[in-house]
């Protein structure tokens, strides 16, 4: 789905020459931060051009129109400094949720959260210095914005109504007089921490170290602050009122719901140990109700803290922020469950996702709970959100940790797969990285471009940016061996008879022939220095 492909829908239909970039789909002529967040980040290490620069110029419309606090934008808000938005086009930015009761709604935290930590992602992947250096002060500001909502009483983040992700299902704080002020949002926590883990590696590269210093004390002290949003079961709540009123605690008599993006986030994103994210995973597989179509969903069971009442088809359990399906959730989800090798989910949230690819019906949201698309009358569908999934499925299996001075891979790999090739490059600045497994098991040796390798332990590989080659074929080899290959004279013949495949020297000359314009013309394209392209 990340090329032109004969029987699914790829993310070249999503092109749009408007802006030289992606699109979310046909009938959403935007780029959205929530939307993107699940497969953007999961596509970018095997995103080659010209999708590289589709994607930037898409994300640059969040930052080259991003709050200053001066210009007036969509709805005449003048958003912070250093505010993202939910979505934009050229010449049209939206600083807030767009839906809903816009009048009451907070500035797009989460979203500025979410968009630091994917321009941080790419940045880490492409390596450029120059790229880095030029882009460093917007996310700065990004950061100190975010900053401005983290209490030091508590190391907690503000946010008020629709400041989540998947927004605006969150309300933030009821006051007794009924109207709505900031309250404590565990995602924002998490996609902070996330984000700000990436940042600081970005800072170290460009050799910044009082903002390596400056962004790692507030990165610390955001995780301090989650213990006071973890149940005793492990899993994190969705906020916490001022007045010490949970949100998301499972099976409560009020607001007792589970909410799945930040137990998700902090599980794929590493937020927290893995102690605590088989917990999170526990909790979530004890809950039939959050996956009835084997995708995730946001909350189960219906939210009773919306700013509304769940009274009309939209806001209704099961349709849109209240209970449907997203699949840039899925992405994370799929990332969590790699991490803790629950392979059979990921399997099955495949199938499912093929029973609407294979009817070009890839729309987003899926309402009734993920069993039915957003739009019926559209015949043809596809939303960049649908190929998260897809995308997390190939990033999954190595997870690809880019460092301020390599490439980590931790290998997850089912264990029914025995031998696996990846013959698609996965970026590593300029240098081009092609994997392949042999066995089960813990990692027992590596090798690289068919010499030994030293940098690994029993769990990942690391590649450093000093002595990795342009181009490198990392073969993995685990410590369960698997039997040999059937040898050529145990191999029947897929139709029956075995075919002839004796040649004379005539037949070899005449493909020789047949090959000399095919070396002329890669000849010429090594000559212009594109020979790999």
């Amino acid at each position: 789905m990340f090329s032109p492909d004969p029987e699914f829908q790829n993310v070249s239909m999503l092109y749009t020459p408007e802006w030289n970039g992606l699109v979310e789909g046909p009938t959403w002529n935007a780029w959205w931060v929530q939307n993107s967040y699940g497969p953007t980040y999961c596509a970018l290490p095997f995103y080659q051009e010209p999708y590289l620069t589709f994607l930037q110029n898409s994300q640059d419309l969040w930052f080259d129109q991003m709050g200053d606090g001066k210009r007036k934008e969509y709805h005449d808000w003048v958003a912070p400094d250093g505010c993202l938005c939910d979505a934009a086009r050229p010449g049209w930015i939206v600083y807030k949720q767009g839906d809903g009761r816009i009048d009451i709604h907070d500035w797009g935290m989460e979203f500025t959260a979410a968009g630091l930590l994917l321009q941080s992602e790419l940045l880490l992947s492409e390596r450029d210095p120059n790229k880095i250096r030029e882009d460093l002060p917007k996310l700065r500001r990004c950061a100190n914005f975010l900053e401005t909502r983290r209490d030091p009483e508590n190391n907690l983040y503000l946010a008020g109504p629709a400041g989540n992700l998947l927004a605006p299902s969150y309300a933030g704080w009821k006051r007794s007089d009924g109207t709505y002020d900031k309250a404590y949002l565990a995602g924002l926590s998490v996609t902070t921490i996330a984000a700000l883990d990436r940042l600081i590696l970005l800072e170290r590269m460009a050799g910044s170290s009082e903002w390596v210093s400056k962004l790692t004390e507030r990165r610390d002290l955001s995780k301090k602050g989650l213990s006071l949003l973890t149940t005793e079961e492990g899993y994190l709540i969705k906020s916490l009122d001022p007045d010490g009123t949970k949100h998301g605690v499972f099976g409560a008599g009020n607001h007792g719901y589970f909410e799945s993006s930040p137990n998700h986030d902090a599980v794929a994103f590493r937020v927290v140990p893995d102690k605590q994210a088989e917990q999170i995973y526990t909790k979530i597989a004890s809950i039939p109700g959050l996956r009835p179509y084997r995708f995730i969903l946001p909350n189960y069971p219906g939210l009773d803290d919306m700013y509304r009442e769940p009274d009309d088809w939209l806001w209704k359990f099961g349709t849109w922020v209240n209970g449907g399906h997203w699949s840039t959730c899925e992405a994370r989800m799929i990332m969590a469950y790699y991490r803790l090798g629950k392979f059979d989910d990921i399997r099955e949230s495949m199938n499912q996702l093929l029973t609407f690819a294979r009817d070009f019906r890839m729309d987003n949201p899926l309402v009734e709970f993920g069993s039915k698309v957003y739009q019926p009358k559209q015949p043809i569908n596809l939303c960049y959100d649908s190929l998260g999934p897809p995308a997390a499925m190939i990033r999954g299996l190595f997870e690809y940790l880019y460092l301020e001075d390599g490439l980590k891979l931790i290998p997850h790999i089912p264990p029914s797969v025995t031998e696996l090739d990846q013959l698609f490059p996965v970026r590593f600045g300029k240098k081009k990285v092609f994997i392949s497994t042999k066995g089960v098991g813990k990692i027992r040796a590596v090798h690289v471009n068919g010499g030994e390798w030293s940098n690994f332990d029993r769990d990942s590989v690391l590649l450093p940016d000093a002595t990795t080659p342009d181009e490198a074929w990392v073969e993995i080899l685990f410590e369960e061996d698997v039997p040999e290959s059937s040898s050529p004279e145990e191999l029947q013949p897929l139709f029956g008879e075995s075919i002839d495949s004796s040649t004379s020297d005539t037949d070899v000359q005449a493909l020789e022939d047949r090959l000399t314009p095919i070396k002329r013309f890669l000849s010429i394209l090594n000559e212009l220095g594109l020979g790999k392209s």
